[in-house]
């Protein structure tokens, strides 16, 4: 039987409005005023690019939709300028153009009329003609127009090679005009330059362009792309064959067509091949394996400079520190505060309640009797606000204490403009990565004493290392291991909880009256997520007077499933801060007074990886929004939200180094990819005043039974010990 051939059609009209637009995919919905016909026609199709108040023509076919009735589904199109005034004024309404909004856009085209895109387009300077509209606002217009002219032009040419709208925008704005240029000379480097386009974007675009898949430029794009990724996962480094299966597997070729193509990226130094302790060759991002390297020779420098710090009587030195402070040191404290002034490098690490931030004081006391260069530092924010809090000192974030140079994109601080201290303190060790232990290290002078504290057994850094444990593991640096929990901390069920579960122990499940750790029993995602919404937004403000945004941080293993971070930071969002005109964005809604999280470092910003603020304003004029954390006001383009993610509930990897008053852990089965006991360790460790367990027992169990937490590859160890 023939197929019968469906006829296309063609249409002709302006854009009344944009029912629906999606920046993720390019789909829209649109309402089309054509001469042919009185009513309103709906458009549907990839259309990213349109705007209201433009004229398009374009073919299509006519469909039936059961809900929405008669549709045009449009295969192509090519757009004109709006061809009348009120066309115009929809134009410059629709905020294609930063700084015109619907007010100014009426009083533009009453002054200029139907010259209005002319006068924009050739004699922009007359726009000051126009009430309120200065110079700043008529410069940004300039720019704003130019930058749409181009980006329409690079949308269109991305568009036909399936590259999301919300990515051409990135695309231009780090390429700008020479975007096609780029894109058609290496789309693989796409990966490499812009945060949030992966391999299999690039290699989407680089077969439309017919690079072939057995391309070396594929492969070796591939390779760096897995170990990037593998990074992002924690891991420095990755075994040569196993890397060898994964590249090819993502490929889909056959695995020997790899090892030629990773010695080619050895020989050209952009990776590093390098056999570990047994023999075993690794495959190492270059950065990331001078990184390891430097670490290991920056910590031998500095244990071999002499110290500028004089020596102390040890014993007279904790017999003060006893009667400064009004406390009676125990062995182990006694024993870490003295070694802190033996020691030119020294790690002292413990759980909560083992004394970590007596002996800081105590450090700290003495030392400024011997020296008033005193440096504080914490990797994050959270962290250093701590830090300043037990100290009644300044501290630094790692970033703020190596100033961000934008000129060189690296630290002003390092090996040629060096720290100017006597003592570096670092608190929260065991967040520090290992590019940015590297950067830390290499700024230190040679005769400065070196301090790290943090716990050994909180998760590993959120980016690649697990630096801390590999100088513990290595046993070639002085250790303090504190482990006892004072008699002032064995109040707290927080902590002994903690110490329990730390050791493989259940715990303490009943709740006393008064008691700082409840468990609220529930084994229905459902009804985790009821109780969660019930206790933030109702039960703990009102009981415990808990500020729902500063005081309550909802912590969960996993970012999918029921009980995850995704669906409880929407049902979050829909009780705390609804709104009837939210900002749709990437696929996901942003509302005035939203808490987020920002989750990658932005020096430019100064704000980075794990910093939560509040969403404070949501211009669409500018195409802009305002977050506030921790006081300073930070200015996010509409393009740059995918640096944000809502933080109602966040992941216990992203809140590692904060603290909250009161932390609510759902603890489910359906997380048990994730279910480790550091994790477990480390997201009660967050609570301060209040911590609230919402799951099942037997999830619980999982958790503590596993110690086996995600093995991180990497070669520290091995360079500090050889």
């Amino acid at each position: 039987m023939a197929v019968q051939e469906v006829e296309e059609h063609t249409l002709y009209g302006s854009i009344e409005n944009i029912v629906f637009s999606s920046d993720e995919t390019g789909f829209t919905v649109a309402s089309l005023k054509s001469s042919d016909s009185d009513d309103l026609i709906s458009l549907v199709g990839i259309m990213p690019t349109i705007q209201a108040g433009e004229a398009i023509f374009c073919k299509g076919l006519w469909k039936y939709h059961p809900r929405h009735g008669r549709q045009f589904e449009v295969k192509s199109y090519e757009q004109k300028e709006p061809i009348d005034i009120a066309g115009i004024q929809k134009y410059l309404e629709s905020g294609l153009i930063k700084g015109i909004g619907p007010t100014y856009a009426r009083r533009i085209v009453s002054k200029f009329g139907l010259n209005t895109l002319k006068i924009i387009d050739e004699s922009p300077k007359r726009l000051s003609e126009i009430e309120g509209i200065g110079k700043r606002r008529i410069d940004q217009i300039i720019k704003n127009w130019g930058d749409q002219k181009s980006l329409r032009d690079v949308m269109i040419f991305l568009q036909t090679h399936q590259v999301r709208p919300s990515l051409a925008q990135k695309i231009y704005k780090i390429y700008g005009d020479k975007s096609i240029e780029k894109v058609k000379d290496n789309p693989y480097a796409l990966a490499r330059t812009i945060f949030g386009v992966g391999f299999k974007t690039a290699d989407t675009i680089a077969q439309s362009l017919s690079i072939p898949k057995n391309s070396p430029k594929r492969i070796e794009a591939a390779i760096e792309y897995c170990l990037w990724e593998l990074s992002s996962q924690g891991h420095v480094c990755y075994p040569f064959e196993e890397l060898k299966e994964e590249v090819a597997k993502l490929l889909e070729l056959d695995a020997d067509l790899i090892p030629p193509c990773l010695e080619s990226l050895e020989h050209n130094q952009r990776v590093v091949i390098k056999a570990l302790d047994d023999g075993t060759r690794f495959v190492f991002v270059t950065p990331l394996y001078f990184s390891e390297i430097g670490i290991a020779k920056e910590i031998e420098r500095i244990k071999q400079g002499s110290c500028c710090i004089r020596d102390i009587d040890l014993e007279k030195g904790a017999l003060w520190i006893e009667s400064k402070m009004r406390i009676k040191l125990a062995e182990q404290q006694k024993k870490a505060l003295q070694e802190a002034f033996k020691q030119k490098f020294l790690i002292i690490t413990g759980g909560p309640g083992t004394g970590k931030s007596t002996i800081t004081n105590g450090i700290l006391k003495i030392s400024e009797k011997l020296t008033s260069k005193i440096l504080l530092a914490a990797p994050t924010g959270r962290a250093a606000k701590r830090l300043s809090e037990i100290t009644w000192k300044k501290a630094f974030t790692i970033h703020a204490l190596l100033e961000f140079d934008f000129t060189s994109r690296g630290f002003k601080k390092d090996k040629d403009n060096p720290l100017k201290c006597d003592l570096l303190i670092v608190d929260e060790a065991s967040m520090i990565d290992t590019q940015l232990m590297y950067n830390l290290l290499k700024a230190i002078p040679d005769n400065a004493r070196v301090i790290f504290i943090g716990d050994v057994d909180q998760l590993p850094s959120v980016g690649p290392g697990c630096v801390l444990k590999d100088m513990i593991d290595s046993e070639t640096l002085p250790v303090q291991f504190l482990s006892h929990i004072y008699r002032q901390a064995k109040g707290s069920k927080i902590i002994t909880n903690s110490h329990s579960i730390n050791k493989g122990y259940f715990p303490d499940l009943s709740n006393p009256p008064g008691t700082d750790f409840i468990y609220i029993e529930s084994d229905d995602p459902e009804d985790i997520c009821q109780k969660i919404l019930h206790l933030t937004c109702d039960e703990l403000p009102r009981k415990y007077g808990f500020n729902t945004f500063q005081d309550i941080q909802v912590l969960s293993p996993m970012k999918k499933g029921g009980a995850g971070t995704e669906n409880l930071n929407h049902l979050l969002q829909k009780h705390l801060t609804p709104s009837k005109t939210p900002l749709l964005k990437m696929g996901r809604e942003f509302h005035l007074g939203d808490k987020v999280m920002q989750i990658k470092n932005n020096y430019d910003k100064k704000v980075y990886n794990g910093d939560v603020g509040i969403i404070e304003a949501i211009d669409t004029i500018d195409q802009e929004i305002r977050v506030i954390f921790d006081k300073e006001s930070v200015i996010y383009d509409f393009s740059e939200l995918d640096e944000l993610i809502l933080a109602y509930a966040v992941s216990i990897h992203k809140y590692q180094g904060s603290e909250c008053p009161c932390i609510i852990m759902p603890i489910h089965t359906s997380h048990f990819k994730l279910l480790f006991k550091n994790l477990l360790y480390t997201g009660i460790t967050r609570g301060k005043k209040l911590v609230i367990i919402v799951g099942s027992k037997k999830a619980l169990a999982i958790a503590i039974k596993n110690d086996k937490s995600l093995k991180r590859h990497s070669g520290l160890k091995h360079f500090l010990t050889h």
